[in-house]
């Protein structure tokens, strides 16, 4: 193994050691780590902490274009309890054996669902992703992520798109004080990120997973603005009668994905899209014919589905309804990918005696160097 390469396991193996494991995980040992990192790689961070003792920060490299969208490395510095007594070694003292096999909580998985998704449609080196990734994080790619952009600055390399790497707090209690408010925040907003790359998942065999799509979540609000009246009239472009074309447009869509999935037993309900109405709201009293009404629909679009033909067609359902229909999604997504080089690697995520071998640890840097280059340089 060359130095190097040593180095890169050692870092690995002092990051594992760190205590910031629930309930009360200490993150001052992490940020600090983080920083000096940071340093080494030359490159400026920040810690933000929206909540308090729940620090986030961001590594970031700026771009030759920095006003092109960039790219997210995210990771988080929080680890799930443990139970000493079913390990055999201690969880935090990241102890290599003579085969080169890492034991320590975090190895392969620090966390098992993030509370945020990324969706969207990207076209990344001519593959179409229609994505919606619960981010899957860990130890692996943070210190992959860090090594690789070092060696990439060791060889004089800049990107043409800014990457960012953060570190976010409270991720294994479902991110409230941490990615769920960050994703809000001005400096997040900041960061202007067009791609997130995460994790994905050890692979027992030769072969790497992927994970590039799930259904993703379309919150859609439906505004019917019209003409307003006594209860007893037929006023002509009342709401009422546009927001009925709406619900059809959308409940006539399910029922054909329904029947969809219905006729066919081979199909999982991943393979179709689901559509549901869940709040309407509006109107002030029984005889008043409201001025607007508002509609929200809970759509889960399988991957198969364009998103940007699917909002082209619920722009249409809303035109046709007739004026004063507007539209809006109730979230935000992002083109993300789940990956991480784990291959030949037991899945261990959150069990006992959790590893890694340092030598798929060690395969996995170049592999993140080729996707990192690949992902930061896509032309504007």
């Amino acid at each position: 193994m060359s130095k190097k390469d040593k180095d890169a396991v050692d870092n690995f193996i002092n990051y594992l050691k760190i205590k910031a494991v629930h309930p009360e995980p200490d993150y001052g040992e992490s940020i600090r780590f983080l920083k000096e990192q940071a340093q080494e790689l030359g490159l400026p961070c920040k810690v933000i902490e929206i909540v308090k003792n729940n620090p986030i920060l961001v590594i970031s490299w700026e771009g030759t274009n920095p006003n092109l969208p960039a790219v997210l490395l995210n990771s988080h510095t929080d680890v799930v309890p443990v139970f000493p007594e079913f390990w055999k070694y201690d969880p935090f003292s990241a102890h290599k054996d003579e085969k080169g096999d890492i034991y320590a909580r975090g190895t392969q998985n620090q966390n098992q669902i993030m509370n945020i998704n990324f969706h969207c449609i990207s076209k990344l080196e001519n593959i179409k992703f229609s994505i919606n990734v619960s981010f899957m994080l860990n130890y692996l790619p943070l210190e992959e992520y860090i090594e690789a952009i070092r060696r990439l600055k060791a060889e004089g390399k800049r990107p043409l798109r800014s990457i960012h790497m953060s570190f976010v707090p409270d991720e294994e209690v479902g991110g409230h004080k941490g990615m769920e408010l960050f994703v809000h925040h001005d400096e997040f907003k900041k960061l202007n990120i067009g791609f997130a790359l995460d994790e994905g998942l050890a692979n027992p065999t030769n072969a790497f997973t992927v994970f590039y799509g799930e259904r993703c979540v379309h919150w859609v609000e439906v505004t019917c603005s019209g003409n307003p009246g006594h209860g007893s009239r037929f006023v002509v472009g009342d709401p009422g009668t546009k927001m009925r074309k709406v619900i059809n447009s959308f409940m006539s869509f399910r029922d054909e994905q329904e029947e969809k999935f219905r006729s066919d037993p081979s199909l999982r309900l991943g393979d179709v899209t689901t559509t549901n109405l869940t709040c309407l709201s509006g109107g002030v009293q029984p005889n008043v014919i409201p001025a607007e009404l508002k509609a929200v629909f809970d759509m889960r679009v399988t991957p198969t589905v364009d998103l940007a033909k699917l909002e082209q067609t619920i722009a249409q359902w809303c035109k046709d309804a007739g004026d004063g229909v507007t539209y809006k999604f109730l979230q935000v997504g992002l083109p993300a990918i789940g990956f991480s080089p784990m291959n030949n690697t037991p899945i261990l995520l959150h069990d006992h005696n959790e590893l890694l071998n340092e030598e798929v640890f060690v395969k996995g840097i170049p592999i993140y160097i080729e996707i990192i280059q690949s992902i930061a340089n896509v032309p504007a």
